[in-house]
């Protein structure tokens, strides 16, 4: 007969499988802290002892990473997916910047689509509140907050779209972008429209998420890195003619 006996599983398996599926579906974030072990056993209702053999299992498989004097840690498992030689060539090379946006422009165009159809309530809230912060941080003109929650807002729409690979593919692609291998947004920035540009877009793909409007997500998405893609080309090509005006300028000055 093709019958097991079935046995209750071990508490430190559980608290193994369930912190497993905290990372693959994007709750516990690379980077991020976890409680203090008192405080983790107490959640988790289980005694101490069970919950260290499942932190050691955790840290063994790659997943958690212990920090002397500092805790516990969701490892750093994304920055694997590119090696540092190959990340090396993205930075230095200027085709790589235009193929990344068009890897993004279709696979978050995707994801747009897939966060209209299949996206709870609460992940489009969680997505509003997002542009929401982006509306208040304009008025404040910090870059680096603008920079942070344009990358939280296409991530949480990645997030909505309910699908565990397509997430950590994306977070991983941020991660480049906010290690900075690829462009920032100071050169949108220099653009005196920029910044008011940038949220208009963010405003359109927000919008057609509220009203679940797939086809339109999918545009608004287009639009937006189609437009990013644009300033870079202008501002690679007014750098370029820039050096040409300063040897200009400088052979002027020899004569």
């Amino acid at each position: 007969m093709p019958f097991k006996r079935i046995e209750s599983e071990k508490l430190s398996k559980s608290v193994v499988r369930q912190v497993e599926q905290l990372i693959l579906r994007g709750i516990l974030r690379p980077g991020e802290r976890l409680p203090s072990e008192r405080e983790l056993a107490e959640k988790l209702a289980v005694s101490r002892p069970s919950l260290r053999e499942a932190l050691s299992e955790l840290q063994e498989a790659g997943l958690l990473t212990s920090r002397a004097g500092a805790g516990i840690f969701v490892a750093e498992v994304l920055g694997s997916a590119f090696a540092p030689a190959l990340m090396r060539l993205f930075a230095t090379h200027d085709e790589a910047v235009y193929d990344y946006l068009a890897f993004r422009k279709d696979l978050e165009g995707i994801a747009a689509e897939r966060a209209a159809r299949v996206g709870s309530a609460t992940d489009l809230k969680v997505i509003d509140a997002i542009y929401a912060k982006m509306e208040a941080a304009q008025s404040k003109r910090s870059s680096e907050e603008e920079a942070r929650l344009d990358a939280q807002f296409h991530m949480s729409i990645c997030e909505a779209g309910n699908n565990v690979v397509m997430l950590h593919m994306m977070r991983s692609m941020y991660e480049l972008l906010q290690a900075g291998v690829f462009y920032n947004r100071q050169a949108t920035f220099r653009q005196r429209s920029g910044r008011s540009q940038l949220l208009d877009q963010h405003r359109a793909i927000n919008d057609a998420l509220q009203a679940r409007d797939p086809e339109a997500a999918r545009a608004a998405v287009h639009v937006h890195l189609d437009f990013v893609a644009g300033v870079l080309k202008a501002q690679d090509r007014a750098d370029k003619n820039e050096e040409v005006a300063k040897l200009r300028f400088a052979h002027i000055l020899d004569r």
